[in-house]
């Protein structure tokens, strides 16, 4: 599936980029219409692609009316449906959004010019939201926590993780090896720049309150967890010397824990009758150090995965 030749922007010393506009759709009949209307006036060339996950609405048939190319997924989960358009488009700029038209489709073009300028290959937009109601209060604290692990786990430089409103070159999206399924997308896509060190840039952009008409999919606790437990995993992925040297770390202090009431009634009486303690101490230290060397093999592994990653990256 091929987006529309465009030129664009005429000022760059390469004025001719093919654009497709990602916006994956669950239940957006309400505000689909306009987001596709705004995209098209500020990206008159550009191909827009709604791909709808399923809806029990007509967001699709609204879409098709808009003048969108409509795919549908029924899989379920933001991650199955981008998993599908990476796939499936082809272009050399893709601009990805959400349907609820809470992003600003007037900056798409900054981020554009930003993506071609800086010689980046991912440009976030990081939100500003313009009226106290943009942002529940749940998924306000939310997006900082995790803005704040990914820092601590991954050196993240990232101001807003989870924003779906980005811009892609064609080498990151043809790269990318989606695995999420669901709104942890966000943080795959992120953590997958921190970890390959591809470039990326970040802007402001407005985000806006939902239209009354509109309800988010996003469940603060159950997603949060998911978000959660799937971030752990890609730690345990890409950075496993971290992530089994710190259980390493963990059991070996909670064995000396263990074992000094032990090591001290040794040391007094030249006995040690509390044998199940003991027992239990050597067998908590032995965990700790297999820990410690499945850390040391997969690490090895995980750097052989990351050159393989990059030199595909590169290719392209």
């Amino acid at each position: 599936m091929e987006s529309a030749n465009i030129s664009f922007p005429k000022n760059h010393r390469s004025n001719y980029f093919r654009i497709a506009v990602l916006i994956p759709c669950y239940n957006e009949s309400s505000t689909v219409a306009s987001v596709i209307v705004s995209f098209k006036k500020q990206l008159p060339n550009a191909v827009i692609y709604v791909y709808d996950n399923g809806s029990e609405d007509d967001t699709a048939e609204v879409a098709r009316k808009a003048g969108a190319v409509v795919v549908t997924e029924q899989n379920r989960g933001k991650g199955n449906v981008m998993r599908k358009m990476f796939s499936e488009i082809d272009a050399d700029i893709y601009v990805i959004a959400d349907g609820d038209s809470t992003y600003a489709p007037e900056d798409a073009p900054k981020m554009i010019n930003l993506l071609i300028n800086e010689k980046v290959d991912m440009v976030v937009a990081v939100r500003k939201e313009k009226s106290e109601k943009a942002f529940r209060s749940g998924h306000k604290i939310g997006n900082r926590l995790f803005n704040f692990m990914l820092k601590v786990l991954f050196n993240s430089t990232f101001h807003d993780v989870f924003s779906g409103y980005r811009a892609f070159s064609r080498r990151f999206v043809k790269t990318f090896p989606v695995a999420a399924s669901g709104f942890d997308i966000e943080a795959e896509l992120s953590i997958h720049a921190l970890t390959l060190s591809i470039p990326f840039t970040e802007m402001d952009s407005i985000y806006l309150e939902r239209p009354k008409n509109s309800h988010s999919k996003l469940s603060t606790i159950r997603d949060g967890f998911k978000i959660l437990f799937s971030i752990i995993g890609l730690l345990k992925e890409t950075r496993p010397m971290f992530f089994f040297g710190t259980i390493s770390l963990i059991l070996f202090l909670l064995s000396c824990g263990v074992a000094f009431p032990v090591i001290l009634t040794f040391l007094e009486t030249g006995m040690v009758p509390r044998l199940p303690t003991a027992v239990l101490s050597s067998g908590i230290m032995m965990i700790a150090f297999l820990s410690f060397a499945c850390g040391i093999i997969l690490d090895s592994v995980s750097e052989a995965r990351r050159e393989m990653k990059r030199l595909h990256y590169l290719r392209i």
